[in-house]
C-alpha cells in the first residue's frame, strides 16, 4: 500500500496581492511563476523527491507495467507508403529505438530506400528531440524541417540537400517547424513566433543562399488573438496565409508561380466568420459558418470572385450534421461528417450520379480520411478503429466500392482477442435534463455491482472531440479488471457546434456538471463505487479534474492531473504568457468583471478549500508552453496547505519535458506505467 509516515514538503508562503475590479486575491504562491529562482527549482526537485519516496514500492511494477505495454507494439513497425510527385514517403522504426526514420523509394516501392532523416541519430545527446514540418521541394531536391529539443514548441527550421545528405548551415529560430516551397524550389515561406509568448504572429520569406538577417516579412498579425500560419493548396497553385482566433478567419492567397508577387485578401475577417479553403480547377470550397450556419455548410466561389457575397451553396446546412471536413477528388468529392456523435463518411460525385456512406456498424467507432495527396484517382485512403477493435488504414476504391486493407495495427500479445472485451455507449441525465453520451470499454465478464474499478476520462474544452478509439496501453487496465469510460461532455463537438457553443465561455460550467453527472450515473448503474470510481484529464482536461476535485472530491478515490491549466485567472490576467490573448473567445477576458467573476467562481486554484481530497497525481513538464509548470506547482502546495484528509498526494515534474511529456515513443510508455501503477496501487492489484 501506499506510504503516509514520509513527511511531503511544504514550499514557503510569500504573500502577492492580485488587485482588479477593486477586488484583491491573495496569492502565496506567486513566487513560482520565476523559473530562474533557485527556491523554484528546489520546490519542484523536493516534490519529484517526494514523488520517488512515496511511490519506490511501486518502481519494479511501473518497470512491469512498461515491459508489458513496450512488449505489445511492433517495435519495428512502419506507416503505409503514400505517393506524391514520384516518390513513396513512409516512416518506420527499427527495433529498440525510440524515434522514427523517414524515407522515400523512387516510383515504385521495389526502388531503393532513400533516408531523409534517422532521427535516433539526430536525438543522439538531447534529453528531449522533436522533429516536425517535413516539407519537401517540388523538383524533389530539398528538405526543410523544423527541430526543437527544448519542448518549449520553439523550432529552429533548417534544410537538407536530398542529392547530397548535407544540411545547409542556415538555421531560421524560433518558428512553428512548417513551412511551405514555392514552384521555384528555393523561395520558402515560414512563421515566425512572438520570443516572450509563442503567438504565431509572422510569415516571413526565406530565398535560399539568402542571409535568413535579411527574410522578407510577407505578412504581420497584430491581432494578439489570432495567429498566423502559411500552407500550400492540395492543388500547388497557391500559396496560402491564414490568420485565425476562436471564432474567426482570414485567408490570403498567392501564386505559388509567383513568390515576389502580392498576397490577395481571400475574404476579411468578420467577427463570428469561420471559414477555410480548398483550390480544385477554377473554384475554392468553402467550408463555412456563413448565414448561421451553427453545424457548418459548403459553399464555392470563383478564383476571381473571392470575397463571400460571390459564394454559392455545395451542400447546405443541416440541423443535425457537423460537417467536420473536405477531401476533393477529380471526380469525387467525400465529406467527413458527425451525426449523434459518430463519423461517417460520405462520398459524391461531382457529376451527382452517386452519394453514399461508407458503412459502420457500432457506436464506439473513430473514422477520418487519411493521406490523400493526389487529385486525380479512386482511391480513397482512410482510417478505422474502435475500443475494441485495432486501427486499419483502408484504401477503398470509390468506383468499384472495393476495400484493401493496407495495414491493420499489430497487438504483439497472443492472449489478445478483440471478442474479448465489450464496447458500449450509454447515455447519463445532466442536472439540466441533458442527455450526455458516455463511451465504454471493459473485458468480458465483469458484473455491474458497484465493485469495478472505472477509469472515466474527458477533455471538454475547444470543440476538440475525444473519440472512442483503440489503446494497446489501455489493455494493461481492463485486463486488470478497470472500465474505461469516455465522458463526451459538453465543450467537445460531440454531438455539433451547439455541444461546444454550450460549454464555453459563460456556459464553461456545464462541462463540470457533466462530468461529474456521469460519475453519479456510473456509480448509480453500479459500474463503480466511490471507493474505485476515478477520473483524469490533460491540459483543459486538467482544469476539469482541479474543478471536479473542489466540487465532488467524495465521488472519487483518485485523480490524474496532467499538465493541469488550474490558474485560470491569474493566467488569462497575464497577456504576457503564451496562448493567452487568443483563448478570450474560449474562457472570456476576466479584464471584464462578468467574466471575471464567473472564471473565479470555478477556477481550481483560487477554490481549493479546506476539505477532504481524494489521492491526486498531478503532472507537469518544466518546459510547458502551453501550461506553464507553475500552475500545478502552485495547485500542489495550496492543496498540500488545505486539504484535511490523509489521501496521498504526488507531484511530478518532468524537468526535460514540455506540454506533450517526453519525446521517445518508449519514454513517453514510462509515463502511462507511472499513471497506470498509481491507480493500480489504489486498487490494490499492484501484483495482479
Amino acid at each position: 500500500m501506499l506510504k503516509t509516515q514520509i513527511i511531503p514538503p511544504r514550499a514557503k508562503k510569500i504573500a502577492k496581492e492580485l488587485n482588479i475590479h477593486n477586488e484583491i486575491r491573495v496569492d502565496d504562491y506567486f513566487w513560482m511563476k520565476d523559473r530562474d529562482d533557485p527556491e523554484v527549482i528546489k520546490y519542484l526537485e523536493e516534490e519529484n523527491g517526494y514523488n520517488e519516496q512515496m511511490t519506490a514500492h511501486t518502481k519494479q511494477f511501473q518497470q512491469e507495467l512498461f515491459d508489458e505495454m513496450k512488449s505489445r507494439i511492433k517495435e519495428d513497425d512502419a506507416s503505409v507508403p503514400y505517393k506524391h510527385n514520384g516518390y513513396w514517403y513512409y516512416v518506420r522504426f527499427e527495433t529498440g529505438k525510440d524515434y522514427p526514420i523517414y524515407a522515400r523509394k523512387k516510383e515504385t516501392l521495389e526502388s531503393p530506400e532513400e533516408i531523409l532523416f534517422n532521427v535516433n541519430e539526430m536525438a543522439e545527446g538531447h534529453s528531449y528531440y522533436k522533429l516536425t514540418g517535413v516539407n519537401v521541394s517540388p523538383d524533389n531536391k530539398l528538405v526543410a524541417f523544423g527541430v526543437d529539443n527544448v519542448s518549449r514548441r520553439k523550432y529552429t527550421i533548417q534544410i537538407k540537400n536530398l542529392e547530397t545528405g548535407a544540411i545547409l548551415p542556415l538555421k531560421i529560430e524560433t518558428t512553428t517547424g512548417s513551412s511551405t516551397w514555392a514552384n521555384d524550389n528555393k523561395t520558402l515561406f515560414y512563421t515566425r513566433k512572438d520570443e516572450e509568448t509563442l503567438r504565431s504572429n509572422q510569415i516571413f520569406q526565406h530565398v535560399l543562399g539568402d542571409d535568413p538577417e535579411k527574410d522578407m516579412l510577407v505578412y504581420q498579425e497584430d491581432d494578439e488573438t489570432y495567429n498566423a500560419y502559411v500552407y500550400k493548396t492540395k492543388s500547388d497553385k497557391y500559396v496560402i496565409i491564414g490568420s485565425s482566433s476562436t471564432l474567426s478567419d482570414e485567408y490570403r492567397i498567392l501564386d505559388a508561380d509567383e513568390p515576389r508577387g502580392e498576397f490577395q485578401l481571400f475574404q476579411e475577417r468578420c467577427r463570428g466568420l469561420e471559414y477555410s479553403i480548398s483550390h480544385f480547377e477554377d473554384h475554392f470550397y468553402i467550408l463555412t459558418n456563413k448565414d448561421e450556419a451553427v453545424n457548418f455548410k459548403l459553399m464555392k466561389t470563383s478564383i476571381n470572385k473571392l470575397a463571400k457575397e460571390n459564394w454559392e451553396d455545395v451542400l447546405p446546412h443541416r440541423e443535425d450534421v457537423l460537417l467536420e471536413d473536405i477531401e476533393i477528388f477529380k471526380e469525387y468529392l467525400v465529406v467527413s461528417e458527425r451525426s449523434n456523435g459518430l463519423n461517417h463518411i460520405r462520398i459524391m460525385r461531382w457529376d451527382e450520379t452517386e452519394d453514399y456512406y461508407l458503412p459502420f456498424d457500432n457506436e464506439t467507432y473513430t473514422t477520418g480520411t487519411g493521406t490523400n495527396p493526389d487529385f486525380d484517382t479512386h482511391i480513397l485512403r482512410y482510417g478505422y478503429n474502435s475500443l475494441t477493435t485495432p486501427t486499419s488504414i483502408i484504401d477503398f476504391n470509390m468506383k468499384t466500392k472495393e476495400s484493401e486493407v493496407k495495414k491493420e495495427q499489430s497487438v504483439l500479445d497472443k492472449t489478445f482477442r478483440k471478442e474479448n472485451y465489450i464496447s458500449e455507449r450509454i447515455w447519463a441525465t445532466a442536472k439540466d435534463g441533458t442527455q450526455i453520451p458516455i463511451s465504454l470499454v471493459y473485458k468480458k465478464g465483469i458484473q455491474r455491482d458497484g465493485s469495478n474499478p472505472v477509469l472515466q476520462y474527458a477533455y471538454g474544452s475547444y470543440g476538440h472531440t475525444v473519440d472512442p478509439s483503440f489503446s494497446t496501453t489501455r489493455l494493461s487496465l481492463l485486463n486488470r479488471g478497470f472500465v474505461f469510460a469516455i465522458a463526451h461532455i459538453r465543450g467537445g463537438e460531440y454531438l455539433g457546434r451547439n455541444w461546444y457553443e454550450d460549454g464555453k465561455m459563460l456556459q464553461k460550467k456545464n462541462t463540470f456538471t457533466d462530468f461529474i453527472d456521469c460519475t453519479q450515473y456510473l456509480i448509480d448503474q453500479k459500474w463503480s463505487s466511490p471507493q474505485h470510481m476515478y477520473a483524469m484529464g490533460g491540459s483543459a482536461g486538467g482544469l476539469l479534474m482541479g474543478v471536479v476535485l473542489n466540487e465532488a472530491p467524495h465521488l472519487y478515490n483518485g485523480v490524474i492531473a496532467a499538465v493541469p491549466f488550474v490558474d485560470v485567472v491569474s493566467t488569462m490576467l497575464d497577456d504576457s504568457i503564451p496562448l493567452t490573448t487568443g483563448e478570450y473567445d474560449e474562457w472570456g477576458n476576466p479584464n471584464e468583471k462578468e467574466y471575471y467573476d464567473y472564471m473565479k467562481s470555478y477556477s481550481p486554484y483560487d477554490n481549493v478549500k479546506a476539505q477532504d481530497y481524494p489521492n491526486i497525481l498531478i503532472t507537469t513538464g518544466f518546459h510547458d508552453s502551453q501550461v506553464q509548470y507553475w500552475e500545478p506547482s502552485k495547485w500542489t502546495a495550496k492543496l498540500r496547505e488545505l486539504k484535511t484528509d490523509k489521501n496521498i498526494l504526488l507531484f511530478h515534474t518532468n524537468m526535460d519535458a514540455g506540454h506533450g511529456g517526453a519525446s521517445g515513443r518508449f519514454e513517453a510508455l514510462k509515463e502511462v506505467a507511472e499513471d497506470y501503477a498509481f491507480l493500480l496501487d489504489l486498487e490494490g492489484k499492484i501484483h495482479n
